[in-house]
């Protein structure tokens, strides 16, 4: 998921000050920033990579259910990440829900523009307010590519160490995957209405912000923030913070060795400690929800 395309020179220079890019954070953890700073934050956008460009044909026109548009020379590698992420109770339960939804379709497909990373876009609502179309964007490097903590504390706990069991591709592409499934888990219960508001007035505000030094007390951008619900980056942490939790469910289900699971959690807290504190009590209820007492270092 993307706002509207920022000034370039703007994300560049966010980007060189603090030397981050989707597949870097291995060896160096960012430092902590101020969020306000940022109208469609940098980092997110690293991953997400640049919104896929709306489709022509109408929902009416298309199979329903999950839509699975992969060229064969990327065929293999996909029915890998999706056994991967099939092989949760989690990944199996979601994507049944898709499978045998007669009134939605998931397409699928694969693209070279954003090798590492996956974004979910082209929703679609019927006249009753229901989501009925999505479409999730998987780069054909899924399998590669760290996101930042920041942003995604759950993917980057995969990150590998000296210490830490070698997690597979596949299985780094699953958890991405399920990042994904989050976003559209999501956006089916938010009040579309609210939502495609958001999309119209954060160019608005935008705009606004960079013309007026930045002054985020502006009483034009606090009433715009009324209207949208927040500003741009509160909604912006607001998704894929509700990503993350899919993901870290996914790797719940994946993980039931508490010898693999723990380190990743802890991981996890850390991350949510850092940069996302806020919103501990998602990350939280997924981790009381293991079947052990022992949640690896959450609370």
């Amino acid at each position: 998921m993307r706002s509207p395309r920022i000034a370039t020179s703007f994300v560049l220079f966010v980007l060189v000050a603090f030397g981050l890019t989707a597949g870097s954070h291995a060896a160096r953890q960012p430092e902590r920033i101020n969020p306000s700073l940022l109208l469609y934050p940098s980092l997110v956008a690293a991953y997400h990579g640049a919104e896929a460009a709306p489709e022509t044909r109408r929902v009416d026109d298309q199979k329903t259910g999950i839509r699975e548009d992969i060229p064969e020379k990327y065929a293999n590698r996909y029915r890998e990440w999706k056994e991967e992420f099939l092989a949760t109770e989690a990944g199996r339960n979601q994507w049944a829900s898709y499978e045998s939804n007669s009134n939605f379709t998931l397409r699928i497909v694969i693209s070279r523009d954003n090798p590492e990373g996956a974004t979910t876009g082209n929703y679609e609502w019927n006249a009753a307010g229901q989501l009925v179309a999505a479409t999730i964007t998987l780069g054909v490097r899924l399998d590669a590519g760290y996101p930042n903590p920041i942003y995604f504390p759950v993917m980057n706990s995969l990150v590998p160490t000296e210490s830490s069991y070698k997690i597979s591709g596949s299985t780094l592409a699953a958890t991405k995957l399920a990042h994904e499934f989050g976003h559209v888990n999501r956006t089916a219960k938010v009040d579309h209405l609210l939502y495609q508001r958001q999309g119209q007035l954060i160019p608005e505000y935008n705009k606004i912000f960079l013309s007026n030094g930045r002054d985020a007390n502006d009483p034009r951008l606090l009433e715009l923030a009324r209207q949208m619900g927040g500003t741009p980056v509160d909604i912006w942490e607001d998704r894929e913070y509700w990503g993350e939790t899919n993901a870290m469910v996914y790797l719940r289900d994946r993980f039931t060795e508490e010898s693999l699971r723990c380190p990743l959690f802890t991981r996890i807290r850390r991350s949510v400690d850092l940069y996302a504190k806020n919103y501990e009590p998602r990350f939280l209820e997924i981790a009381q929800a293991i079947p052990s007492r022992k949640i690896c270092g959450w609370q």
